[in-house]
Formats: structure tokens, sequence, C-alpha cells
């Protein structure tokens, strides 16, 4: 992944050496574990850690070195592990195979992942609650296919992403106990040549659960599932993203993305403030998105084994973690700093002469004998003339005005029709589903 939408904790977890050092915890453990039922001898566990306590350095060069000539990395870390720990290291990777180290190491480091992905989800759900408990009763209009339709506040708007969030944020914890499975199991996933026990003392110590038949891989419906998970997530960044760029465009300006003092927006025209990190969210939403393909497609591996998968999960386990992890970051920034403009709302909400009051007023004259056609009829011809006239017209007016609305509706029931405080009496109840 670029460094520009990279930060560093979730840039560690994939670097090699946190990849070797888990490779060794696998086989050191392993090795634990065959020395207690007797298939090798306690000194050969006892030299592995003794080793990795005195001089825990992992030289990435040398194995990659060993590698050049092996064209098998997991044979060339064996091989530098034994230069370093002496003849004792023979007895390391008894009855395993390579997939057994690569899968588990793989679930360890998504695991590891998923842990920032959890704590980023748990700083944007609290910046989008505190802004949601500001502008809790904040009027604005609410937009169906972009058209303005009726009222409702700002903090709705955000209460509606928390919940999503925290949809999502289930949903991760759920793929993170999916994917985190460890196999110990050998060539195949028999157990011919290595006890099952060796396995379940590995998950253990890693913090893992138990593969009940990896064949020999871990079956990859569990990495599909997680990497879907991200790009819901992903999608789920790019609405909010797309909600910000729509309020901050200038006929709308109901909210912008902060401005920093010495910020420039445009290299030709000063004036420029650009909606630029809602757009490049936009963009890495895209990119997460992507890698969910790839991994539905690796679930269909041939027979108990094949590495069609590998090369895939090179790329889309560090790009798409980081990449996520980078986002949510960012995202929280930007509703952190979101500047609100309250005033523009009500002035966008006002601009068209009360037409987002209309189905009050179509409901009120049901309620008063008309028919359903026939009331809605009536209340759409005089809003037409307020859509022609581009808001220079008063719904409330032409209402007054109209004898079929007025045969049945004192001027005082049409008023009371055009409250706005009317779309907001269960605010507190969306509240509270949402909030707890």
């Amino acid at each position: 992944m670029i460094p520009r939408y990279s930060r560093p904790d979730m840039v560690k977890i994939w670097e090699p050496e946190n990849r070797f050092r888990i490779w060794f915890e696998i086989e050191a453990h392993a090795t634990d574990a065959l020395a207690q039922i007797g298939v090798v001898p306690a000194t050969a566990a006892v030299a592995l850690w003794k080793y990795w306590e005195t001089n825990p350095v992992i030289d990435v060069a040398a194995i990659d070195a060993i590698e050049a000539v092996t064209k098998h990395d997991v044979i060339a870390f064996l091989t530098w592990v034994a230069e370093q720990v002496g003849d004792e290291a023979r007895f390391m990777h008894q009855g395993m195979t390579s997939s057994d180290v690569l899968d588990t190491c793989l679930a360890v480091q998504l695991t590891q992942a998923t842990d920032l992905l959890l704590a980023d989800m748990d700083a944007l759900l609290a910046a989008i609650k505190t802004r949601a408990m500001e502008h809790k009763f904040t009027p604005t209009i609410g937009r169906s296919h972009g058209i303005h339709a009726e009222p409702i506040t700002f903090g709705m708007k955000l209460a509606q992403a928390y919940a999503e969030f925290a949809r999502g944020r289930e949903r991760l914890v759920a793929a993170r106990a999916e994917i985190a499975t460890c196999a110990i199991s050998g060539a195949v996933g028999t157990f011919a040549n290595i006890d099952p026990k060796v396995e379940a003392h590995v998950a253990a110590k890693l913090g893992l659960a138990v593969e009940p038949v990896s064949t020999q891989v871990i079956p990859r419906d569990r990495h599909a599932m997680y990497f879907a998970t991200l790009g819901v997530i992903a999608s789920s960044i790019e609405r909010l993203a797309t909600e910000v760029r729509h309020l901050q465009r200038t006929e709308v300006l109901e909210a912008e993305e902060y401005f920093a003092p010495g910020q420039k927006g445009s290299s030709a025209m000063p004036h420029k403030r650009n909606p630029i990190l809602t757009e490049n969210l936009t963009g890495l939403a895209r990119m997460v998105r992507g890698y969910v393909t790839p991994a539905l497609e690796n679930v269909a591996l041939w027979h108990e084994r094949d590495i069609s998968h590998s090369s895939v999960e090179r790329y889309i386990g560090p790009d798409a973690t980081i990449t996520l992890d980078f986002a949510l970051g960012r995202l929280t920034g930007v509703i952190d700093k979101l500047l609100i403009y309250p005033e523009r709302m009500q002035k966008n909400l006002d601009r068209m002469g009360g037409l987002v009051h209309s189905q009050r007023v179509l409901l009120a004259l049901t309620q008063a004998g008309i028919s359903r056609e026939d009331s809605y009829r009536i209340v759409q011809r005089n809003a037409m003339k307020v859509w022609e006239s581009d808001g220079a017209e008063s719904l409330m007016a032409l209402l007054k005005a109209d004898p079929d609305v007025t045969a049945k509706m004192t001027a005082s029931e049409i008023e009371d029709r055009f409250n706005l405080d009317y779309h907001f009496k269960h605010i507190d109840t969306i509240f509270d589903r949402v909030f707890g």
C-alpha cells in the first residue's frame, strides 16, 4: 500500500518482520506441544525459546537471500532459524506443512488488523454521536431523489449514520471470530504425521479457535466473508462521504469540510473550497470493495489445496485493511471538524414556499371528508404553482385562497399544517432506539 494512505500501526502488522515473528511463535509453540507428547525432545523447544529470549531479532534480508535460492519462503525461514539455533532446530516443523504456518499466521495478522479497525470504528462512532447530539433538533430538509421531501433534523441524519456503522462494527466482530482459526493438521489435513493436540495447543497460545476441518488450508469462505465485511463498511464510509459532498455543493452549502488556515482549494481559482477529503474517501471505498471479488474467487480451490489464493492474499490482506484503517481515521476527522450551517439549512428548507408541508394538508383534507384522489389533486395543483414559481409563491397563501380547501379547513387549520415542530415529535424516540 502506498504511504499516502497508510498509518504506521496497521502497516507494522503486514511488515515481513512481524510475519516472521508470528511464524517463529507458531513453530516454537508447536515444538512445545510435540515435546509434551513425546514426539521430540524437550530440549528442542527449550533451545528455540532460549534463542528467542536472548536474540529476538529477525534478519529479513538474510531470509530473503536464502529464499532467492530455495524459491520457498517457509523453507528459507526454517533454514535461517536452524542457522541461529543449531542442531536442536531439526525438530521444528515435525509433521507440519507450509500452509499450517502460512494460514495460521494470516489468521493472527487479520485478527491484529481487525482489533485496530474496531478501535477505528469506536472513534468514528464517538465522533458521529457527539455531532448527532449537538444537532439533534437542528431542522433541515430531507430529500428523496435529491428533491426536497419533508423536514428532518441534521441530528437524525447523523443518527442514521451511527446506526449503520454500529451494525458494521457488529459484523466486523463476527468476521474477526470467523477468521481467527488455527490449522496445524499437516499435508491434506489428515493429522497423519502430527497429533491434533499440537493444533489445539498452538491455537490456545495464539488466541485462535481450532479449524474443524482444514484440508491442507483453512477454508477460504472464512476469508471471503471477512473481506466482504470490509467492503460493506467501506460502502458505509462512501455513503456518509457522499452526503457531505452533496451538502457542500455551493447551491446547498448546509455543511462542509473544515478548511484550514493556509489551505488552498485550486491552483487556478483562489475562491475554491472543495470536498477533497470526502471525495478521497469515495475513491478509497472503491478500492476496498475491489478486494472483495478476488476473496470470493479464492473460495474455489482445487481439491485439498492449491495456491491460486496465495498471490491474491498477499495483496488484499495488507491493502484492504491498511486502506480501511486510513479511511476510517480520515472520516472520523471529517465528522469531528465538520462545519455545519443551521441558518443555511433553514433557508433551504423555506426556499420552496412551504411545499414540504403538502402531505399534512393532503391528510387533513382526506380526514375532512374529501377522497384521497381529489385531495391529492387539490393540493398538487397549488403545489405546482409554487414549484413553477421557484418558491416565489406561498403554498399556504394559495391554499387559503382555494375554495375547495377553505370549504373544509379554516385558515387556522391550514396554518397549523405548516408547523415545523410537528415533524420532530418522535426524534427522541429515534435517538433512544439508536443510542439507548
